[in-house]
This record gives structure tokens, sequence and C-alpha cells, in this order.
């Protein structure tokens, strides 16, 4: 046989091997091996992409190391130098003598990136995963689940199912997003949004260390300040014990896309993609409206997005001022209307279905009940209100807060199955007071007020004869007075400073 065509045998029955067994391999590299600017890893499935590119189809050539869909290459979920890019098509990402992923500018031979793991091994290889994570793993363990360094401890900007975010208690790791500068220009940016660990987590979303959004403290099965979503195929976990603290999401279907991106105007947006659909939709944004603003209505003030106006005091509070108020400017926040002074009598008013105010000066302790809780704050004159901190099992645990509330928003939805209690003067809960008419006890609360109002009026044709017959009227059998003070009822006329309200039998 001629040796031309021994070669040609030779080529046409061993090179589709050699291009089989590379097309496998194009998801990672090994000790030894590079990819170039220009070369990319694609995951096993096709679903994400690794290389070098340029933010927001610049003509930078400023470069930096991604993760991006393979279907959408202008959504990076994933900047391995993002601080420091290549200049120009320079960069290379292999691995070190030491076992670590790095970044090297191939014309200086400067390291501009590395993975930084302590582990040292002789020899380890870098996989991109269908999940968008990008793994280095020792090569002699072919455990799937060990590895030596991931690129989802690490996020940027977008947080993909299955990446945990939150605490590494045991090396003190705190995974959060951190936005990009603008959309050419992927350095850290403004905006960070994070698990907070003090006392009760919450996720607060902040630009620079002013807060803009927070969902409350974690109170067993939620967020105070969130409703869970309910989706068959969405799967929402939130862990903690001694070595963790995070929360993730997952889903169940292979046919969905989804993330949940920081973006630089400081919202949080999660997108989800379904199988067939060119476009990605938008699941929810946050904040979502102005109540979800930090502390929109001020110190001791309640927002009430149904209402109109949004922000209110708290019981027992006014505006700090008036005039500020009256131009819907809320920042100034409320004022206790007569001061707590720690006498016999204090109680506390229940609210319902609130964002528990953030936790600022606060004392947990998860070993109490309701009445015990209640009792603690009493003890303390400083304590302004208290509260359940687990709803689980008919409510647990205690929250004493100190100072003012901040950040308390009410919702319209019945069954949050949380109250707080705000603390309150003896002199405001002596106007609670119930009369009784015919049998009936009648709390004097400002819609009963009114309603009371209502009946005086239509009960009296003149408007002269009725006015004289509010002022030293003589009650008679077939009249009764419900007196209430100030603080809860709408102003009418004044009796030896008390609201006088006369209803027919």
């Amino acid at each position: 046989m001629q040796p031309s065509i021994i070669r040609i045998l030779f080529y046409s029955l061993f090179i589709p091997f050699l291009v089989l067994e590379f097309c496998k391999a194009a998801d990672r590299i090994t000790s030894g091996e590079s990819i170039r600017d220009g070369e990319t890893l694609i995951s096993k499935g096709k679903i994400f992409e690794l290389g070098f590119f340029s933010p927001g189809g610049s003509k930078s050539t400023s470069r930096y190391l991604g993760i991006w869909y393979k279907k959408f290459p202008k959504i990076v979920v994933w900047i391995a130098n993002r601080e420091i890019p290549v200049t120009g098509s320079n960069g290379v990402l292999t691995i070190s003598t030491d076992g670590n992923l790095v970044i090297l500018n191939c014309m200086t031979n400067r390291v501009v990136w590395s993975s930084n793991s302590s582990a040292t091994v002789q020899s380890s290889r870098a996989q991109i995963l269908d999940s968008g994570n990008l793994v280095l793993r020792e090569n002699s363990n072919t455990s799937f689940g060990s590895h030596i360094w991931q690129s989802f401890d690490f996020p940027s900007d977008t947080l993909l199912p299955g990446m945990k975010l939150g605490w590494n208690l045991t090396s003190d790791q705190n995974r959060y997003l951190t936005s990009w500068k603008d959309t050419s220009d992927p350095s850290p940016g403004d905006f960070t949004c994070r698990i907070d660990n003090l006392g009760l987590p919450q996720f607060v979303l902040r630009q620079g260390s002013e807060k803009k959004f927070r969902t409350g403290p974690w109170i067993g099965l939620r967020y105070s300040g969130t409703y869970s979503l309910r989706s068959p195929v969405l799967k929402f976990s939130f862990v903690s014990n001694s070595d963790e603290l995070y929360q993730m999401f997952e889903f169940s279907s292979d046919s969905v896309l989804t993330r949940v991106t920081l973006k630089q105007p400081g919202v949080i947006q999660h997108s989800v993609l379904s199988e067939g659909n060119p476009d990605w939709t938008i699941m929810y944004t946050s904040p979502n409206n102005l109540c979800d603003n930090y502390g929109w209505c001020g110190a001791n003030g309640i927002c009430r997005i149904n209402n109109n106006p949004i922000c209110g005091c708290l019981e027992g509070f006014i505006p700090k001022s008036q005039r500020q108020w009256d131009v819907l400017d809320w920042s100034s926040g409320c004022a206790r209307k007569m001061p707590l002074d720690c006498q016999k009598g204090e109680g506390f008013e229940k609210l319902k279905n609130v964002k528990l105010p953030d936790l600022l000066e606060f004392r947990l302790n998860e070993g109490m009940d309701l009445n015990q809780c209640e009792a603690e704050c009493l003890k303390n004159c400083s304590c302004t209100a208290f509260a359940n901190s687990d709803i689980r099992g008919g409510g647990t645990g205690c929250l004493n807060w100190f100072g003012d509330l901040i950040d308390i928003r009410e919702f319209s939805e019945e069954g949050s199955e949380l109250d707080i209690y705000i603390r309150m003067p003896a002199s405001e809960l002596e106007g609670e007071k119930t009369d009784t008419i015919d049998g009936i006890h009648i709390n004097c609360f400002r819609n009963a007020c009114s309603q009371l109002f209502d009946l005086a009026y239509e009960a009296d044709e003149e408007k002269e004869d009725r006015r004289s017959s509010w002022e030293g009227r003589n009650i008679t059998s077939d009249v009764k007075v419900i007196c209430c003070s100030n603080s809860l009822c709408t102003p009418m006329t004044c009796i030896d400073n008390k609201f006088a309200f006369y209803v027919l039998h």
C-alpha cells in the first residue's frame, strides 16, 4: 500500500476522534493549557460562554474576562478582572504552577488577576458549567461537588440560580452583588446589595453607606417586608446555622433561564426567559414603589401605599414639621404628642400587617413569648415597641426597639401574620375608654366618632338650634353623650377640652 494512502486512512480514522476529544474539552482547561483573547470556553449544554470582551459593545481597548449567555452575548453575568482590565487583545487565561487561575498580559507577562486560592495543588482544571459557575478543581479529585475555587463565591452584579448570597461564617466571607459603574464600565459601582447579619438577618440595598431599600428582618418563613413568591418551578431557600447564612433561589425547569441583576440606578431586577421566547421578562423590581424607599416617611412615620398622601404618623405621634408635611416632604418624620414618662398605666397600640422597623437600637431574645416580650419592654423606659421575632408556630421570640422607629410600611394584604406593638403613654390610652349605649360598648376611634357626629348632624334640623344645643345642653333620657380625647377624634366642638357627640336612642 502506498504511503499516501496510508496517511489518508490514518487521518480519516483518527482525526474525527481528535476533533471529538477537543469538542468534549471545550468547556475546560487544565494545567499547561490556556485561552487567548478571541478564544472561548462553552458549557456542555451551550448555555454559557467564557472569554474576553469589551463591555457595552464599545470599541474600547479595555478587555475583561467574563461569562455571558451563549445566545445573549451582551448579557454578562460575571467578570473576573473588574478593576484591572487588560489593554488590547493581550489577555491570556491560564493555570499557574500553584494551581490557581490567572489572567496574564502576554506582552508584559504581568499577572492581571488571580483566583488566589489558599489551596496549593500540583495540577488542576477549570471548567465552565451550565449553571454559569466557573469551578477550579484538583485534577486528581473526581468528586463533582468539591472545588478549590468557584466564581459563584465572588459575584459581580448578577445572582444566578444555585448561587448563594450571604455569609460563609467559617471563613467570614460575604457574597454580595455590586453594580457596574455604568454600561461601559464594569468596575464596582456605588450600589451594593447584601445580607446584614445583625441579630436578625435582612437584605439591604445601599448606595455607598446609605440605605436605599431593605426587606425587613427574617422572621422564620420570610422577610417581614416581603411575601414569598409561589411558583411550581421557583424554589427559594434561606439557610442560617453556625457555618453559613445565605439565601438562594433555584429553578426546576430546564426550559427557563432566570437571573437577578443589580442595575446601576439602584434597582434589583429579576428577569426570566422562557423557551421559545426571544425576549426577557421582568418578574419584579425592587424598590417597586415609594413605600419601598428606605425611611420614606421619616422617623416614627408609616407608609401606606394605597393612602393619599401615602405617609402618616404612628398612633400617638404628630408631624415634627407640619409645614414640610403640607408640601408632602415627610423626611422630618414624627414626634410624640405626649412624652413617655414610664408611669403606671402605659401600654401598647397594636399595628397589624407591617414591615418591622429597622434594627438600629434593638434587643433580641429568641426564648421569650409575646407576653414576656411585653413585660420586658415595660421594664425599660427607653423601649418604644416590641414584636415577635419569628412567626412560626403562632409566634415566638422577642424584639424590643429603643429610640425612633424607622422604615415602617403597612401592607394592604391581610395575613402577614406579623404585628408590632407601639408603646403609648397612659394619657393616650385613657382616651380609648368605652361608653355604653343600650348595653353596647363603643370604642371611640376616629371613624366611629365621625359616624356619631353625622348622626348628631342629621338629628337637629336648624343649625342655630344645633349649635346652641351642643353647649351646655341638658342630657335627657333620649340622648347620651360619648366623650373622647382629642388625640383620637376629629375635632368638632369643645366642651371642657373634650369633644361631645350625641346619639339618639
